[in-house]
């Protein structure tokens, strides 16, 4: 079998070490359109790799992905984090957990994980060829011819582990064989908010902050960053993916509502600004943070609803308690764009599911062509769960090739 696998990223990998591991007479080679290998993989996790994610039951880790839920469950249940953390392990790359589940190798270096995989490449004598795109791809009866810039080369088999693509023409060679493409549009962004006076305190973290989108349903818990442009921080990030969608189509303005202390009402909000009112009437406010959030952002909570540095508890109305309760519990900014950032670009859309028979990945339209990756419609928040998702997309789509 001539397998052809174009794509040099975290699932073409471990799509063709799948291959080798499966079909071993098989000849396997990676089409890398860059002179560049495992960029993503690089650069993940600020340098560190954010290999997958504690989350070792498969029905609990697929709820971490607005698109391809259903399918992943399903596909987990084939490889799992179980299995990535095994794989790894066994090629002599232990991963640790963090306290938020994030997974990394214990050298905290990404450069551990795509040395692995090199490694791993060489000794299973698969191909890569770099600076290297397919031009067009031609079906010829049930083999493919792949055409580059200077030849084409038939194969038996391809595996499409192409990545996200930011325009819909990136996906255009594959509509063209026949494939329903759902328009990406970005996930994983951080918001804009030019016109908020919150971004003075860039660098400032509320580590239990509820975000909800204003209108709708959608809210996430959990550190939020506050930045020189707006917000982000994972709270952010993670109510970007879920809410991909839903912001594009509002052209990104919309508001948002923020709970810095995650407090279940407003009423438990009062009763710890009463509780100061009482044990520190003499004392001023600005003095006496009550909540556990960082004292630079107390200070401006305060000076926003126009309490001053020399206002003591005694003095405190309850017009002014009142608008101190409603801003810690529903503060309301404005949002007027977002910021991606293009290395790390995690896209909502590409290859629609309905195209691809989860367990095989193999093309429902093109037979002999199988996909693994973010190429497909499927997307995770942040935290490890895109990387674990090309993993399994990768492993499987290399066990059931053939």
């Amino acid at each position: 079998m001539n397998i052809a696998i174009i794509g040099g990223g975290a699932a073409g990998f471990f799509a063709a070490f799948s291959v080798r591991e499966h079909h071993p007479d098989a000849v396997i080679t990676i089409y890398e359109k860059s002179d560049k290998l495992l960029s993503k993989v690089k650069i993940s996790g600020g340098g560190r790799c954010n290999v997958t994610h504690a989350c070792f039951k498969p029905s609990q880790l697929s709820k971490f992905y607005p698109r391809g839920e259903k399918q992943l469950k399903k596909a987990f249940s084939q490889f799992n984090t179980n299995h990535t953390v095994e794989w790894f392990l066994s090629r002599g790359v232990e991963l640790k957990a963090e306290a938020d589940n994030r997974m990394f190798p214990v050298t905290d270096n990404s450069q551990t994980i795509i040395d692995c995989f090199l490694r791993e490449a060489q000794l299973k004598k698969i191909t890569i060829l770099q600076k290297s795109p397919i031009t067009k791809i031609l079906a010829k009866g049930e083999v493919y011819e792949l055409q580059l810039k200077t030849k084409s080369v038939d194969v038996d088999k391809v595996i499409v582990a192409t990545g996200g693509s930011p325009k819909i023409r990136g996906f255009e060679w594959l509509s063209e064989l026949g494939h329903q493409i759902i328009t990406p549009v970005p996930s994983l962004f951080t918001f804009n908010m030019p016109n908020e006076a919150i971004k003075k305190l860039m660098g400032l973290v509320a580590e239990y902050a509820t975000v909800r989108i204003q209108g709708s349903k959608l809210q996430y818990t959990g550190p939020l960053l506050v930045t020189h442009w707006g917000m982000s921080g994972p709270a952010i990030l993670k109510l970007s993916a879920w809410g991909a969608r839903l912001l594009n189509d509002c052209d990104y303005q919309f508001k948002v509502q923020v709970n810095w202390v995650s407090a279940n009402n407003e009423e438990e909000v009062l009763k710890i600004i009463k509780d100061c009112q009482l044990n520190y009437h003499k004392r001023k406010i600005v003095n006496q943070n009550p909540f556990s959030i960082p004292n630079r952002l107390w200070l401006f909570l305060l000076d926003k609803v126009g309490i001053g540095s020399e206002n003591i508890w005694a003095d405190f109305s309850k017009k002014s308690r009142n608008r101190l309760v409603n801003t810690i519990f529903n503060d309301v900014y404005e949002v007027s764009g977002k910021t991606t950032f293009k290395e790390e670009f995690v896209t909502s859309g590409g290859v629609s599911l309905a195209d691809v028979d989860i367990k095989t990945m193999q093309s429902r339209v093109c037979k002999n062509m199988y996909f693994a990756g973010e190429v497909i419609d499927i997307d995770g928040i942040t935290g490890g769960f895109n990387f674990q998702a090309a993993w399994t997309t990768g492993f499987i789509a290399g066990k059931l090739i053939d």
